[in-house]
Order: structure tokens, then sequence, then C-alpha cells
């Protein structure tokens, strides 16, 4: 039984964990922005803030959740079979979640797509073209959902090896892959139709979804991997059922829409409304491939490095992904700091009060970055304490581990700077800005920089790649807040 409860004991430290770091890095500054708010918020504006009190008033934010919610998904499946399997179990999911990223990329391209689509036809009274857009997408998200699964099936082992799967990762990846490719259909209905039920204006039934989802997973991974003796299978089941029960939660909303009204004919598939919907989803696709991208690059070098190191190959591959989904927590809750402001950016700019927008965006930069410095002191001086979460290993296990949060992450600090930049120029109407924004880090700087570095560092140069990234992107947005900043 001491198997059974001691990662759900570990889970919940975690979470809370988390938790205490977001709520003191907001415990100040973020009551200062939602005191002021009324002054940041025209009158005749309705604006709903919503204040919990714990210890101190902190602001609630539906966004915040749901994207911590999103990333506690995968990180929780990584916990259980850290203790229940080792590290190899855990290299495994590292190599299945590019897949799982390409099936988000394109049921983002479609949902998010259709939530834009949704919002411009109701904008222009065409409530029935906003029926057409939003059942023709459900269905394409179906259609996608099933090529996928099976495309996924019959090609798993190769895409495991493009994904660094080594010899040793190889069974267990198999075995978790599998599972996983079944759940694709889910997977994409959860991701697809979270943005358009948020944007018929029900966020906390979105919100709903993702939290049934994850409990259930939370519930069923010790129950599969420690009483059944599942493994990685038991972790992968406990997975897709937590989607199941999230998708069939966001079907039933097909008849709850508030804003339109869906009947069997809005569900046929028209070339142009999906060529429109995929065209305003096109942003979010592309940041999600470009994920698979880095992801896919950077397993193979920490293999092929790796194994000429004294880590050998598997250790590098997964330290890495624990690293990297530690931190997507962090970038979670900046997001949604930052998605929580646009409504006032974006108001206040139409409506030429930019000293309000200019004020908005330093209070969240300012709560961005106190928060930043309170990981960052976690990583550089604790980062054990997050590393045993994952299961107890050996010592060149631990090593690396450590050097992955303490180098990969040395320039965390300074990252809220880009990502609330970028979705603050989203709101204010510079797409083309904050595409390039975001792209920078990923694609323009640390892709090459983890491909050129450990030619003279082996496989550490890996990790400087994360910081030298940072840096880099940090500048180039300065160098763009310079340029617009009087712009605005």
């Amino acid at each position: 039984m001491a198997s059974f409860w001691q990662p759900m004991v570990k889970t919940c430290i975690f979470v809370c964990w988390w938790r205490c770091i977001f709520f003191r890095a907001t415990s100040s500054l973020p009551i200062t922005f939602f005191a002021s708010s009324r002054k940041l918020i025209p009158a005749g504006v309705r604006v709903t803030i919503r204040v919990v009190r714990c210890r101190s008033f902190v602001p609630s934010s539906l966004s915040i959740i749901s994207m911590v919610v999103n990333a506690l998904y995968n990180i929780v499946d990584q916990i259980f079979i850290g203790q229940g399997v080792g590290y190899l179990g855990n290299g495994a999911t590292n190599v299945v979640m590019p897949m799982t990223v390409i099936a988000i990329a394109l049921s983002l391209l479609i949902g998010d797509g259709a939530a834009a689509y949704l919002s411009l036809k109701l904008g222009e009274g065409d409530e029935k073209s906003a029926a057409n857009g939003i059942g023709c997408s459900i269905s394409v998200m179906a259609i996608v959902g099933i090529v996928l699964c099976v495309l996924f099936n019959l090609t798993l082992e190769p895409l495991c090896r493009l994904f660094g799967a080594t010899e040793d990762i190889l069974p267990f990846a198999m075995d978790y892959g599998r599972i996983i490719s079944y759940g694709i259909l889910f997977a994409s209905i959860d991701s697809g139709m979270a943005g358009m039920i948020r944007a018929d204006g029900s966020p906390k039934y979105s919100m709903a979804g993702l939290l049934v989802g994850c409990i259930t997973n939370i519930i069923l991974d010790p129950i599969f991997i420690f009483v059944f003796n599942w493994g990685v299978k038991g972790a992968a089941w406990a997975t897709i059922a937590g989607q199941i029960l999230n998708a069939f939660l966001y079907l039933a909303y097909i008849r709850k829409f508030k804003s339109i009204r869906l009947d069997k004919a809005c569900f046929r598939i028209s070339r142009k409304v999906i060529a429109k919907v995929s065209s305003l989803g096109i942003s979010s696709f592309i940041t999600q491939i470009a994920i698979v991208l880095v992801m896919a690059v950077t397993n193979n070098i920490l293999v092929s490095y790796g194994a000429q190191s004294k880590y050998g190959a598997e250790i590098p591959l997964t330290t890495i992904g624990i690293t990297m989904k530690v931190n997507q927590i962090v970038s979670a809750v900046l997001l949604g700091l930052a998605t929580g402001a646009q409504p006032i950016w974006g108001y206040n700019y139409g409506s030429g009060q930019k000293d309000r927008v200019k004020q908005t965006y330093r209070v969240i930069l300012t709560a961005s970055t106190i928060m930043l410095i309170l990981a960052f002191l976690v990583f550089q001086f604790a980062p054990m304490s997050i590393v045993r979460l994952f299961g107890s290993e050996s010592e060149l296990y631990n090593e690396f581990a450590v050097k992955c949060f303490r180098i990969f992450l040395l320039a965390c600090p300074i990252n809220g700077l880009q990502m609330a930049t970028g979705i603050f120029f989203q709101a204010i109407g510079r797409p083309g800005q904050a595409t390039v924004l975001s792209l920078s880090r990923q694609i323009v700087y640390l892709l090459p920089a983890t491909l050129l570095l450990p030619l003279a560092l082996g496989v550490e140069g890996a990790l400087w790649a994360g910081p030298l990234a940072d840096v880099l992107a940090f500048i180039t947005t300065l160098v763009m807040l310079k340029i617009y900043w009087k712009k605005i």
C-alpha cells in the first residue's frame, strides 16, 4: 500500500507547491492591478472581476486555471510512471508527446479558428453562418481525430524512432503510444471544442471539462499502475479515460450553445467554411508545430550526444522532458495572466486610452517577473526537490537532472517579457509582431543553438541552447518594444 499512496502524496505536494509559488508571486502586485481596474476600464463597460481569498486576496483567472490544468495533464503521468516504472517509462512519454502535440496542433487549427469565426459572424449578426462554422468544424475535428488514430497506429514504431526512442525506451514507448493513439479522437475534441465553448460565453463549462479529465487521470493513475500493475499502459489508459470524460462533457454542450442553434445541416462539411476557419486558427497551429519540431530535434541531439557521454542516451532524453514539462506550468500561469488582461488592453487601445494600456502592461510584466524569479530560485537552489517527485534514480541521473534545471532554465527570469509582449501585441491588433515574437525563441534561436552548441560542448550544449535562446528572444522583444512603444 505504501507504493500506492506515496506517488499520490507526491502529486498533491507538487500541485500545492506550484499553487503556493503562484500565490506568493501574485499576492501583492495583482491586488494593485485588480484594485485599480476601475481606473483602467472606462465607465459603462461591464467587466466581471472575481477575487478569491487565500491567505490574501489573489486574482482568480479562469484562463490561468485552464492552462495550468492542461500542463498538469502530462506531468501527472510522469510522476506516477517515475515512481512505478522508472525513468525509462518517463523517457517513453517524452517520445510520444510530439504525436499528441501534432493532434493538438490540428485541433487548434480548427477549434481556435472556429472560435474566432463564431465571434466574427455573431458580430456581423449572421447567426446561421456562425452555426454552420461551428458544426462544420466539429465534424472535421472528428474526422481528423479518426485519421490520426489510424495513422499513428500504422506508423507508431517509425514515429517513436523519429522522436528519439532508443532500443531500451522503444518497448515502453510502443506500449504507451499505442494506447494514447486510441484516445487521439477524444484529445482532438477536448482541445478544439474548449475554445468554441469559451467563445460562446461559457468559460466555466470549458474549465470544468478540463478539471474532470485531469482529476480522473490523477485518481486512475495510481490504481492502474500500482494496484493493477499495468505500468506505462496503466498511465496511458488513465489519460484517455480522462480525455473521454472531457470529450463527452464538451459534446454534450452542442445542445447548450447560447448564441447559436445547431441542427443536422450545420454539421455538413464545407470547403469554403473550413478554409476560412483554418486561416483564423493558423497562428495556434504554427506555434504547436514549432514545439513538435523543437522536441524532435532536441530529443535526437540528446540521444546522440548523450550516448557519447557518461550519462548514456536515456538519461538526458528523460530529464529534459521532465524539465520542459515543469517549465510549462510556469509558462501556463504567465500566459494566463497575460490573456486575462487581453480585454482591458483591447478595449482601452480601441478607445484611444493608451496610457491605461501601458499601465496594465507594466503591472502584468512586473507580476510575471516576480513569479519567474521565485521559480528561478527553486530551479537553481532546490532542483532535487522537483527531481525526487519523479522517482529515485542513480547518481548520474540525478546529476544530469539537476544540470537540466540549472542550465536549461538559467535565463527563465527574463522570459516573462516575451510572453507578455506577444499577447500584448496580439491584443492591440498587431498579429505580425506577435507571430514574430512567438516563433523567435523556438525556431529562430533555440533550434539552431540546439544543433550547433553540442558540436563544441557535447550533450550539455543542448542545455545551454535554452538560456541562449531566452537571452536572444529577450533582446528581440526589447528592440520591437522600442520601435513600437511610442506608436502605441
